[in-house]
């Protein structure tokens, strides 16, 4: 299989939908596990792509997207646009007084969770003030075991470098053993712990004078 890495195009916004969903259940298809299958996507996955294409990069086989890796440039920036210009209009159509019908205790879980994210918005941590990007990469399951990861990072990395951006942070569960040893890997380190989470992070540009 021949992959290929991009940027990011505004016809690839359904694709990016699509695969968010298919690996929101620890990397399988959640798609049983969702009422509204673009909701997942709506706050961990367009709003990078529709406000920050410049740092998002797909990759492709035979001119078919089948993984990602976006990300935004400030957490704190881009919190406040998405709290101004995306948010609003999700929380009229998501509002989170309404709940799942479904008998299915996964939907009605999954569901709920992400209703009060979009509720509450995204919430920069002050432990990652000085690595003010962050990044998702998701990976169908076909692109996995050839490498992918390490090189969209990789081009993600240098792609904050030459905009100057000082370091990047990312959060990774404690459960995730594979996706620890891989960012580890990748030379980030820990920077700080959760209950349920661990922040790493990379300094990548120091300004001089």
């Amino acid at each position: 299989m021949s992959f290929k890495i991009r940027p990011y195009r505004t016809e690839d916004l359904s694709a990016v939908y699509q695969i968010c969903l298919q690996t929101a259940d620890g990397g399988q298809d959640a798609s049983k596990l969702f009422i509204n299958k673009d909701l997942i996507g709506h706050f961990y996955a367009a709003p990078y792509v529709v406000f920050e294409p410049e740092v998002c990069f797909m990759v492709t086989i035979n001119d078919e997207v089948c993984g990602y890796i976006i990300g935004c440039k400030s957490s704190a920036s881009f919190a406040l646009q998405c709290e101004s210009e995306w948010f609003p209009k999700l929380r009229e159509k998501f509002p989170l007084e309404s709940k799942s019908k479904s008998k299915s205790k996964s939907i009605s879980r999954l569901n709920d969770r992400i209703l009060k994210l979009i509720a509450s918005g995204y919430q920069p941590q002050p432990e990652f003030k000085n690595y003010p990007a962050h990044l998702h990469i998701n990976l169908l399951p076909n692109t996995q075991g050839h490498g992918l990861g390490g090189k969209l990072i990789s081009v993600f990395i240098d792609k904050l470098k030459a905009l100057r951006i000082a370091g990047l942070h990312l959060e990774v569960s404690r459960d995730n053993v594979g996706a620890i040893a891989f960012y580890e890997k990748m030379g980030f380190e820990v920077i700080c712990e959760f209950e349920h989470s661990i922040g790493y992070g990379m300094h990548l540009y120091t300004q001089t004078t």
